[in-house]
């Protein structure tokens, strides 16, 4: 038997590695699947383009199911990994967690929806082919808005998993630091688009404070997850402050 030193090396290449895969598998699928087939304006394009590339397209699907399994294996490694610092406050982290992947699970359906609406497409009528472009592209945006909410709880998780972090005395306190910064980023990105009528002009800006906070925070911690972990000693830490 490991003693638990040791156990929580090997949590830590578990976390690390699932992060890894969430890393991998979510820029794959948004980035060159869904935004790759997505033509801004344009519904009938959209959907030749998803047709078109019926086997990419599902093959992103497979790839955020992959995600979001990695991301559930991810949620308990954090929770085995920060419990020396807090229990509690590590369990109510998971749980944002948590919610963000179940959420993102609802919105995947939408992708589902996509395939019905595409499958008999060429036998359609023209009337009833501009039906299915305008569908498309209305499950599309449902499937953003809905990991839009998503991402509100994941940006929580990661402002208490900054917090965790920057308290255990193992892990490195600027990583903390790094996954606070990066939860604002993702917390400011969603509650704009939700609250300002204009966020359109403003995504692409979001969306770099989103993407440079999110892979710097982010990715660091997974790096040194993957690569050191927690140390062959830990300092005694009270779990009862919070």
């Amino acid at each position: 038997m490991t003693d638990k030193p040791t156990s929580l090396k090997r949590i830590s290449r578990i976390a690390g590695t699932g992060y890894l895969i969430i890393f991998i598998t979510g820029i794959f699928s948004n980035f060159f699947v869904i935004e790759g087939l997505i033509v801004p304006g344009d519904p009938a394009k959209t959907t030749a383009n998803i047709i078109v590339s019926d086997g990419l397209f599902r093959f992103g699907i497979f790839s955020f199911l992959v995600m979001v399994i990695f991301d559930l294996v991810l949620t308990w490694a954090l929770y085995i990994l920060l419990q020396p610092v807090n229990k509690n406050l590590s369990l109510f982290t998971a749980w944002f967690r948590l919610v963000n992947v179940a959420i993102f699970g609802m919105a995947l359906v939408h992708l589902f929806a996509i395939l019905q609406l595409t499958k008999d497409y060429g036998f359609l009528e023209i009337t009833e082919q501009n039906w299915v472009n305008s569908q498309v592209m209305h499950s599309l945006n449902m499937f953003n808005d809905t990991w839009l909410i998503g991402l509100v709880f994941f940006g929580v998780h990661l402002l208490f998993l900054g917090y965790l972090i920057h308290r255990s005395g193992y892990i490195p306190k600027i990583l903390g630091i790094l996954l606070i910064i990066a939860s604002i980023g993702y917390l400011a990105d969603s509650f704009a688009s939700f609250m300002l009528p204009d966020y359109a002009d403003f995504e692409n800006i979001f969306m770099i404070i989103v993407v440079i906070t999110g892979i710097v925070g982010e990715l660091s911690f997974t790096l040194w997850l993957l690569f050191n972990g927690v140390r062959d000693q830990m300092p005694v830490v009270d779990e009862t402050a919070i």
